[in-house]
């Protein structure tokens, strides 16, 4: 069957490339094309020896196809279509926790203020076990169990059976389940009195109002300067990227364009308002940013408005429209590319393929890229010019003003080891089960944590001796971990799990390599503006 269905994929890999390339325009009627893709799949279904289910070949065919386009044309199916969309539309309905899976059982890290866990009373540290009378724990439990039982239509009830530490029965909440907000944003806080922070993970339907208001809070409290993380933001609407930007930009500056060969240019235009067009402005992006984060630092840096600092970004720079197909199942088909205003492609090549396009983090380790800016070469037909006449760089996309390499002494194996086998996770969690009352009660705010707690020796201890059980850790490893740091870590993760997702940031912020550059070069009056830049 496989061979069928590659190839039929062959089939349509060479019709789609025909209908795309102009010259084969008049070689082969397009109508005729169809009815032979159509009298193929007729054939195969009417004669081939086997039965064979039909849907599920064309759904086949269809991938396969898209594959050998390029790597981000895709099939999305009817029944993922709304999951798809999820995260970029801002909201879903169901009780409003933040759950993980531990040790087989659901525990509840936080619940959505003001959301229907919220207010019946649910609280962090709460471990589901009964979910509509039925067990919530096993080896059968994992997250589209979850899923599917406590999301559900607005209005619809669902009763959990809650075990709480130093209660002795099972507790029942039935949840009236609602609309709930999925927070693009991160963190926003302040780094200095004069320098706020912004955190964006995707760019999402709600993502501008989350950070107009942000922009908005941090003014009230002194900001002048921002610094705009946009690390690991693999991208989102173009519409928000566009709306994001024209915060920062002046009227009528082109953040955008788009062209193909079918889609005739098309211009992105700043308007007149904006909420941050004066002051200084530092981006940072690494080898996630993707998308829509290239296409803000991309006009950013082109109109000299700020500084983008850290590494090269991912250039995934192709955009995507849905195609409906019949059975309400989607083709999201590459249309066009993006263009920066100096007319950069932010694209990378992916001529060897999506699996070589897909390595490109170890391909950049590898080179040595995430450590030294000079291993990446540019073709002089690479060179742009930004408003103010510096060189900035095509070839996919967007390399840094102010390069800051990779922290291997911080990320290293050891500690990806750690948090991957689940050390770090079952240690913060056994710790918050033991004292998560009593650190409330001596740091009732968050600025009280972070300002006096200290990890004791004898809980990083304890902290080292899970990661001998486990096995991870031994007696020749123990030098190679970043003691420091892991304990600046586990104190983020507990301020994350005891306060909000903002906390876990602004713990870590002040040890954060690309934030005091950013810092740094805001603090530098001349450096900042020998680059030229607005303010």
């Amino acid at each position: 069957m496989r061979n069928i269905i590659l190839s039929i994929a062959i089939f349509f890999s060479i019709c789609t490339s025909s209908l795309n390339a102009q010259t084969h325009f008049n070689e082969m009627n397009q109508v005729e094309t169809t009815k032979k893709m159509g009298t193929l799949l007729q054939i195969v279904n009417n004669f081939y020896v086997d039965t064979l289910d039909m849907a599920e070949v064309t759904e086949k065919a269809i991938i396969y196809t898209l594959k050998e386009l390029d790597p981000h044309s895709a099939y999305i199916s009817k029944e993922d279509v709304d999951k798809a969309n999820e995260p970029l539309e801002g909201s879903f309905e169901g009780v409003g926790l933040t759950f993980q899976l531990f040790k087989d059982t659901i525990l509840v890290i936080s619940p959505i203020p003001g959301g229907p866990s919220d207010k019946v009373g649910i609280m962090a540290g709460d471990k589901i076990i009964t979910v509509d009378g039925e067990d919530a724990f096993g080896e059968k439990i994992d997250n589209e169990w979850v899923m599917d039982h406590l999301r559900g239509k607005k209005g619809t009830e669902v009763t959990v059976g809650i075990y709480r530490k130093n209660n002795n029965d099972i507790l029942d909440f039935t949840i009236v389940r609602d609309e709930i907000p999925i927070n693009s944003m991160d963190a926003a806080f302040m780094l200095d009195k004069e320098t706020g922070y912004i955190k964006l993970n995707r760019f999402a339907k709600n993502s501008l109002d989350e950070v107009n208001t942000a922009l908005t809070e941090l003014k009230s409290q002194g900001m002048q300067n921002l610094v705009f993380d946009l690390r690991g933001n693999s991208g989102g609407y173009l519409g928000t990227a566009m709306s994001i930007t024209d915060e920062f930009l002046k009227d009528n500056e082109l953040i955008v364009y788009t062209e193909g060969v079918n889609s005739p240019r098309q211009e992105l235009d700043a308007t007149a308002g904006g909420n941050f067009e004066e002051g200084k402005l530092v981006i940072l992006i690494n080898e996630g940013s993707a998308s829509a984060s290239e296409i803000v630092s991309g006009a950013v840096q082109d109109w000299d408005r700020g500084m983008i600092v850290g590494r090269r970004s991912f250039g995934k720079g192709l955009v995507q429209r849905p195609f409906k197909l019949p059975d309400g199942s989607i083709v999201r088909l590459t249309v066009a590319r993006y263009y920066t205003p100096s007319g950069r492609c932010i694209q990378s090549p992916y001529d060897n393929g999506s699996e070589e396009y897909y390595n490109d983090f170890i391909s950049r380790m590898e080179t040595g890229e995430l450590m030294h800016p000079d291993s990446i070469s540019f073709p002089d037909s690479l060179h742009y010019e930004t408003k103010g006449g510096r060189t900035v760089y095509g070839g996919g996309g967007i390399m840094p003003d102010i390069f800051v390499p990779f922290d291997t002494l911080r990320y290293n194996r050891l500690l990806t080891s750690l948090i991957r086998k689940g050390v770090i996770n079952s240690f913060v969690n056994e710790y918050l089960d033991d004292n998560r009352k009593l650190l409330l009660k001596k740091y009732p705010d968050f600025d009280k944590y972070n300002d006096s707690f200290q990890f004791s020796d004898a809980a990083y201890n304890e902290f080292i001796e899970l990661g001998e059980k486990e096995k991870v850790l031994t007696e020749e490893n123990k030098s190679d971990l970043n003691e420091s740091f892991v304990r600046l870590q586990l104190k983020a993760l507990i301020a994350r799990n005891l306060y909000e997702t903002g906390s876990y940031f602004e713990v870590l912020a002040p040890t954060d390599h690309e934030i005091n550059k950013a810092l740094e070069l805001i603090k530098e009056e001349t450096t900042y503006e020998s680059f030229g830049l607005s303010q």
